[in-house]
């Protein structure tokens, strides 16, 4: 993918399978800051043995939601230090090493880092040790995300920073698994993340990213395809987050623009766009490295997973399954260098597709992932995996369903082509 908020895992998963021939995961500018910090040791409770400087909010709380989509919960060791890396004004920063410290105006808040603890520890809330400590946490975190969203609706990854497609759409997911409509979730100035998401969205009539999204704009204020960016927007746009599964019915995706745009609309785009990317190889491509001499495209593991996912709950999951089989075949050493995070997304994608990710090609993604981090708690086989993971999806999302559904279908009907 192409955001900065899994650069770390980009680097160190590029890095080894640019030799082996599979690449990949998230990134927009993924190269680490300079100079680069020494390497924080990881601490007890911490899934993944990799320096988690740049990751560890974020592969702590994916690890969380890929377990208790599998009937997992994470042990209580692993909950408490993903709540003691909270600042006391709800924010996450990418990893403190010190979380005995208070955050101060040198603490590096990261709005990506809480959306997705915020999710995370509202997944695990129940089943916790301490659920009302839970509970203030995730209320915490989403207080302070309302207190740095920008004027135009969005979020940019560091607070005051210029919206992105990537933050605001992960903020969504946030909103939505806690059981805030994203929509009634305004600015000052009366702004919603979907209008903030609206602003990234290319048209179907754009001839390199037809319905995608873009990052941001470039310097000049033009937009560029971005297969990231589109994932994440598409499943925002849905009203999703990434433990999104498999919508019904079944619509193929069509790119049509309307005379006044919706976010629903540009969503199904956005499935277009992502539809066509994958048509002829079955993945997504990694985008060329700074100053590298070798141009041959390279497999972009991660995001093809983030697209499946996207792709299964825009109602096209039939153009999904080619990349489901081909990360099957070609996923097993981006994971293990990758790890949780890694093993996460990849389960997370097949859980989307209705796959069972312990029969994942050769592997048991679950046991993967599970073997790097505390051991969790025994599988809840008496209550849906899923019920806390999506527990905010009430009415206002079937509502939701249904309207997407009904745009869908009517273009469909209206027999306009791609």
């Amino acid at each position: 993918m192409n955001t900065v908020r899994r650069g770390a895992t980009a680097l160190a998963a590029a890095t080894v399978l640019l030799c082996t021939g599979a690449a990949g995961v998230a990134g927009a500018a993924t190269a680490a800051p300079s100079p680069t910090p020494s390497p924080a040791a990881v601490p007890d409770g911490l899934y993944g043995t990799k320096d988690p400087t740049y990751d560890g909010v974020w592969r702590q709380s994916l690890a969380f939601l890929a377990q208790r989509a599998t009937g997992f919960q994470p042990s209580d060791e692993a909950v408490q230090w993903l709540l003691g890396q909270q600042c006391a004004d709800g924010s996450f920063s990418s990893f403190r090493a010190d979380a005995a410290a208070p955050c101060d105006a040198k603490t590096m808040r990261d709005s990506n880092a809480t959306a997705l603890a915020v999710q995370g520890l509202r997944a695990v809330r129940k089943q916790s040790g301490s659920p009302e400590t839970v509970d203030k946490a995730v209320k915490a975190g989403s207080d302070w995300l309302r207190t740095v969203q920008n004027k135009d609706g969005g979020w940019g990854y560091s607070p005051g920073g210029p919206s992105d497609a990537n933050s605001t759409s992960v903020v969504v997911g946030a909103l939505a698994a806690t059981g805030v409509r994203p929509g009634s979730f305004t600015s000052a100035e009366g702004r919603t993340p979907y209008d903030a998401l609206l602003t990234f969205a290319l048209p179907c009539s754009d001839k390199e990213g037809p319905g995608a999204f873009a990052y941001q704009p470039d310097k000049a204020g033009k937009l560029l395809a971005n297969a990231d960016a589109t994932a994440a927007a598409t499943l925002a746009g849905l009203g999703k987050s990434v433990v999104a599964t498999k919508a019904s019915p079944e619509q193929p995706p069509v790119c049509n623009d309307l005379s006044k745009p919706t976010v629903e609309r540009a969503a199904l785009n956005g499935a277009s766009y992502l539809a066509g990317a994958l048509r002829k190889t079955g993945h997504l491509n990694l985008p060329p490295m700074p100053g590298a001499t070798d141009t041959s495209e390279q497999p972009d593991v991660g995001n093809t997973a983030d697209a499946v996912v996207a792709l299964a709950a825009s109602g096209a999951s039939q153009e999904a399954k080619p990349a489901l089989e081909w990360l099957e075949k070609n996923s097993a050493a981006w994971a293990k260098e990758g790890g949780p995070a890694a093993y996460a997304q990849l389960i997370l994608a097949a859980r989307a597709m209705e796959t069972d990710p312990r029969e994942f090609g050769s592997a048991d993604l679950v046991e993967q992932l599970n073997a790097t981090g505390p051991a969790p708690k025994t599988p809840d086989t008496s209550a849906s995996s899923t019920s806390d993971d999506e527990g905010g999806f009430d009415i206002w999302w079937i509502i939701g369903i249904g309207t997407v559904v009904g745009v869908g279908i009517g273009f469909l009907v209206s027999g306009r082509k791609k």
